[in-house]
């Protein structure tokens, strides 16, 4: 049975025709840079983040090195986040001048350990940047109230998460910023690179828009240096067609984390082997991936491999410890729950149209691996 990480065929093939008409009636436009489907879009996304308002951007990355410029965040500046995650977290922080400066994770979420936020503070500090990995909301309000005690701007890479909830609130809706990928692997995926920032400040949100078209207000003016982060029109529509499907599909990944997680547990793997199944049990995780702590991992991912099983490692080498992060003076060992994570997690499918025979077959191939 060929399993593969993620299906994209198999969502698009259920509206195909809505997504086709979509993308078609932009081409029948010509306006693919901004304009009306992108305003649209903007608008489904800030109502369903529960934010005042959102700016459409060129990816996800883009959005993090803008909501940072819009704090005029860059060269002699400090900014707080997570070397457990994806590569753009710290990168767009470097790319604007300022330093990431690391805090280890929960070894539980995965997500920044608030507890260990506090000691990082020094007065070059201008912002915090949580992750919320997995499409799992890190725990904000600590976060929130050390930004607030140090008068710091919270951005939330919410990359990976929109819809995920922390107390009734949404993801990307807690901070000053949240900054959201479109990228086609992502829960919400268009046809190629996109993004946005939603935020609940007028002010910052005409800035944003400004600072996307090169700083520009009207065309052609420049009170500000900005750059090239437009979103385009067909990568709007697709997120405006798929948007509406969004919190069912969001659903059957839930019901999907249920049912391996009855699966390991009836199969005496989780006490046996043994292996941690994902921090479940509290607010609304929407399972971006589903990550899985065993032992033996690289083995294992040969011997699913072999069983035509998709699976990945996200991430086998923390950020601290990259080569392009040596000058920031860090060594292996001074993050231990990342590095931990990194040499024992493993994600396996977890898509919405998943069948609970091929979750079997998943969970058996671990038994056979595992010998139990």
């Amino acid at each position: 049975m060929h399993i593969p990480l993620l299906d994209l065929k198999a969502q698009y093939d259920s509206i195909k025709q809505e997504l086709d008409q979509a993308v078609h009636r932009v081409i029948e436009s010509q306006k693919f840079i901004l304009g009306p489907d992108v305003e649209s879009c903007e608008t489904a996304v800030a109502q369903y983040c529960k934010t005042r308002f959102a700016c459409g951007i060129s990816s996800g990355t883009d959005a993090l090195i803008i909501a940072l410029m819009c704090e005029n965040i860059g060269t002699g500046h400090e900014v707080i986040t997570s070397p457990y995650t994806f590569f753009a977290t710290a990168g767009s922080i470097a790319r604007v001048g300022a330093t990431p400066v690391f805090v280890d994770i929960d070894p539980d979420t995965y997500n920044l350990a608030p507890d260990q936020i506090q000691k990082k503070i020094t007065a070059k500090t201008k912002a915090i940047m949580p992750v919320h990995l997995y499409g799992q909301v890190a725990d904000m309000d600590p976060i929130v109230s050390i930004a607030k005690k140090h008068q710091l701007t919270v951005i939330e890479d919410a990359c990976q998460a929109i819809g995920a909830e922390y107390k009734g609130k949404r993801a990307g809706s807690i901070g000053d910023y949240g900054c959201f990928s479109f990228f086609p692997s992502k829960n919400l995926g268009c046809f190629g690179d996109g993004g946005i920032v939603v935020t609940n400040d007028e002010d910052r949100a005409k800035k944003l828009k400004m600072l996307r078209a090169h700083g520009s207000s009207p065309k052609y003016y420049h009170p500000l240096i900005g750059g090239n982060f437009r979103l385009d029109s067909i990568q709007a529509a697709v997120i405006t067609v798929k948007i509406k499907y969004l919190d069912g599909w969001s659903n059957k990944r839930q019901e999907n984390a249920q049912y391996y997680e009855r699966l390991f547990i009836e199969s005496g793997m989780v006490k046996k082997v043994p292996l941690s199944l994902p921090e479940t049990k509290t607010n609304r995780h929407i399972f971006n991936q589903f990550i899985i702590r065993v032992p033996k991992r690289d083995e294992l991912i040969t011997f699913l491999k072999e069983k035509t099983i998709g699976c990945e490692i996200y991430y086998p080498l923390p950020l601290h410890v990259q080569e392009c992060f040596r000058y920031l003076g860090y060594r292996e060992g001074d993050f231990p729950e990342s590095e931990k994570a990194a040499k024992e997690t493993i994600a396996i499918p977890i898509y919405p149209e998943l069948e609970k025979p091929q979750m079997e077959y998943v969970v058996n191939s671990f038994k056979t691996f595992y010998g139990i």
